[in-house]
């Protein structure tokens, strides 16, 4: 009995950590918001493959992985997200947005 309640405790938290990286989208960014557009601009200019189709239903990757980046970051971040991806306080972030996107390595 205790294997079986681990096992489906288990499975239940797997199942929850990895609903990212299953493909469930995010709330949409609001139109027009400067932050979001910032990050697909600088996506779009410095990292190769943006334009392709994410797993992301009408997202492309630089899309994808901007709208995790806007989602995963602090409420009261004020930067350019996509460079901050590129940092070291950024990187795990920048790991779950790129699984998110399937953009990556």
């Amino acid at each position: 009995m205790t294997r079986l309640l681990l096992s489906v405790f288990s499975a239940l938290f797997l199942f929850a950590t990895s609903a990212a990286y299953a493909g469930d989208a995010y709330d949409p960014v609001p139109a027009g918001d400067a932050q979001f557009a910032q990050c697909k601009a600088y996506a779009l200019k410095k990292w190769e493959g943006g334009d392709a189709k994410s797993p992301i239903a009408g997202q492309t990757k630089a899309e994808a992985f901007c709208t995790c980046m806007w989602q995963e970051t602090p409420e009261d971040f004020k930067g350019d997200l996509a460079k901050f991806s590129e940092t070291s306080k950024g990187a795990a972030i920048n790991k779950t947005c790129e699984k998110y996107s399937n953009w990556g390595d």
